[in-house]
């Protein structure tokens, strides 16, 4: 931390399934005392799916915190924090879309919200899919379609994806391999 700035203390003041909730206790240099949330998650994965077409796998799921249901990237949270994130990836990828790859090369890396949460995403492309078998949680319920780079660009610039991981994906994936 910064000379200017000293955490105190930390409280936890809530354990869930995905996040920790937590008051860090706060000390400026200029004598000045505040409470700031901060928000743990162990971290993520996604991945970037290409057919051979060059088409795009994308999910449609609910998501509970808008309340209606968006199109993303396959992704989802290290089953450990040690985990690495390509097992993580090729994990999801397969149990979203029904397809698997052992080919996953890294794309880049995202912090989702670096004002309260310490989230990582490490993020992945796939190619040389194979036909494998969707096998979703029983809490999960994800329609899989693809869909053209121009289309899911299209959707991004109209607003439709919103999504943070899959807008900076989609787009770093045209720059980095077209």
């Amino acid at each position: 931390m910064s000379e200017e700035i000293k955490r105190v203390g930390r409280d936890l003041v809530h354990k869930g399934a995905i996040i920790d909730v937590y008051t860090d206790h706060m000390e400026f240099s200029n004598g000045h005392r505040a409470d700031w949330d901060f928000i743990h998650h162990d971290g993520a994965a996604a991945v970037v799916p290409v057919l051979p077409d060059g088409r795009i796998l994308m999910v449609k799921q609910f998501r509970n915190a808008l309340d209606r249901e968006t199109l993303e990237i396959p992704a989802g949270k290290l089953d450990a924090p040690c985990e690495p994130g390509m097992e993580c990836a090729r994990r999801e990828l397969e149990e979203e879309t029904g397809y698997k790859s052992q080919e996953l090369s890294w794309l880049i890396t995202l912090r989702t919200t670096v004002a309260f949460c310490n989230e990582k995403i490490e993020i992945y492309v796939a190619k040389n899919l194979e036909a494998s078998k969707q096998n979703l949680d029983e809490d999960e319920f994800v329609d899989v379609k693809a869909y053209t780079l121009d289309e899911l660009k299209e959707k991004i610039y109209a607003g439709e994806i919103q999504d943070s991981k899959t807008v900076a994906a989609i787009l770093a994936y045209e720059v980095k391999y077209l």
